[in-house]
């Protein structure tokens, strides 16, 4: 077990006791983000010489798995809020000076959805929109947003797309924007941009985060951790939180049925159903982890070699995650199934998991059919979708 790892296991009640009060404030309690800093786990990917740990991709994801766990909204904030520090390592010096120069622990929202449109001025960019689903913003100094550049009459570019990295003074948050059924600690509340300047320094094209150029241009092309895939990195954020908030359904389905007895009068714990019910799920959820968590080491073993990560290992990659999430999101809800109602009681922590995993399950990085039909493509010789990213 890591030292990060060990440090959160040791603070899993604490939690999950930040549990019921951030969710009714709709975002995580100063108590769960004054410790999560503490931790540092959203430091895990960030570089040494920025205040980081710099540590083996795993112990990161490791640590948002027992966060998660524990408290499914805390969880999901670490995991995509840590994943930013990966991306702002690829950025120019000048951001990473300017975000992390006088603080290490300055945390970054986003959401990529590339919504804004940027018209050309001198030395940036005239950048606009309105955003949803900016995970754990009220905690977040920066914000980095997706959007599209356009030519003077506002028409789109081609190679447009790109990522903006703007500070707090220049966007807002709308703090009634976040009204949801699951996972409502995150605080994904939207984000407001109305023609704010941002400099050419502050904007990343995701084809260089893919292909590995940023990382080079940044003067980190020598770095394992850096050298891993942009998307198989991000889109294991969310499948890290979408896994988490089933392993904790599923810890306290255990703890529930352990004393339950039906309407029948059966002990739970002993009713065939229930255990038949128990062994598929409990299986399914370790076979998750399990290959979760080795793929992303067959990446990092393959970024430390320096030889090229290619492209039918991304896919296959990105392939196994959407279906980790979709395995795990299927394991609870048969386990929930076999609940009883008494689990969907508000004062009952199974309701709140299956909620928050649900939600989870609805981000773009689980919609697992794009990814089977590219990752099938691929298999059989062709060429994957453009908007399918690997």
């Amino acid at each position: 077990m890591s030292e990060l790892v060990q440090r959160v296991e040791e603070l899993a009640d604490f939690f999950e006791s930040q549990a019921e009060e951030s969710d009714k404030i709709g975002h995580l309690t100063e108590p769960t983000h004054k410790t999560l800093r503490e931790v540092g786990i959203v430091r895990a990917l960030q570089p040494k010489d920025f205040g980081g740990s710099e540590l083996h991709p795993r112990e990161f994801f490791e640590a948002v798995l027992a966060v998660g766990s524990r408290y499914a909204s805390a969880g999901w904030v670490s995991s995509v809020v840590g994943v930013h520090s990966f991306e702002l390592a690829q950025g120019t010096r000048q951001v990473q000076e300017e975000i992390w120069g006088e603080d290490p622990d300055t945390w970054v929202a986003s959401p990529y959805a590339p919504i804004g449109r940027a018209r050309r001025t001198e030395g940036g960019w005239i950048f606009s929109g309105r955003w949803p689903f900016s995970s754990g913003t009220d905690l977040c100094d920066w914000v980095v947003l997706g959007g599209m550049l356009t030519d003077d009459d506002g028409n789109v570019r081609p190679d447009g797309l790109r990522h903006f990295i703007i500070p707090r003074k220049d966007y807002t948050i709308l703090h009634d924007s976040w009204d949801v059924v699951g996972l409502k600690g995150t605080g994904s509340k939207d984000v407001v941009i109305d023609g704010a300047f941002v400099p050419d320094h502050r904007l990343i094209d995701p084809e260089d985060l893919g292909s590995g150029a940023a990382a080079r241009q940044a003067g980190r092309g020598d770095v394992a951790l850096y050298r891993m895939p942009f998307h198989a990195m991000f889109s294991g954020a969310i499948t890290a939180g979408t896994l988490a908030a089933a392993e904790g359904a599923l810890a306290h389905w255990i703890n529930y049925t352990r004393t339950r007895v039906s309407a029948r009068g059966v002990t739970a714990a002993t009713d065939p159903r229930q255990l038949h019910a128990l062994g598929e799920a409990a299986s399914d959820l370790q076979a998750s982890r399990m290959q979760f968590l080795a793929d992303i080491d067959r990446l990092y073993e393959v970024a430390q070699s320096g030889k090229p990560i290619d492209i039918a290992l991304r896919a296959e990659v990105r392939r196994n995650q959407a279906r980790v999430s979709r395995r795990a999101g299927a394991a609870v809800d048969k386990l929930v199934s076999h609940a009883g109602g008494s689990a969907m009681r508000m004062d009952n922590p199974i309701q709140r998991f299956w909620r928050d995993m649900h939600i989870a399950l609805g981000h773009g990085a689980n919609v697992a059919e794009p990814i089977y039909e590219a990752a099938g493509t691929i298999t059989f010789g062709g060429e994957p979708p453009k908007n399918v990213r690997m």
